[in-house]
């Protein structure tokens, strides 16, 4: 058995959430959850970004491909 509860939220949220529904009778749960699922998975695209920046960095920023640009 599930468990629910109530909670209170102001009208502009509520709009945005209505906004948001992919069909009509969707629920908010899903709603809700769709929305923390793509947070999650935006921030987990940045992380990679950020580990893969120094990598590249030491890729791309080196002489042999300076030298090779200017030939």
């Amino acid at each position: 058995m599930n468990d629910f509860t109530t909670i209170q939220i102001d009208r502009a949220l509520l709009e945005f959430l209505q906004s948001q529904k992919q069909h009509p009778r969707q629920s908010y749960n899903e709603v809700i959850g769709e929305l923390v699922k793509k947070k999650a998975a935006t921030q987990y695209d940045r992380y990679l970004h950020e580990i893969q920046k120094g990598k590249m960095r030491e890729l791309w920023d080196n002489r042999h491909d300076e030298a090779w640009e200017r030939a």
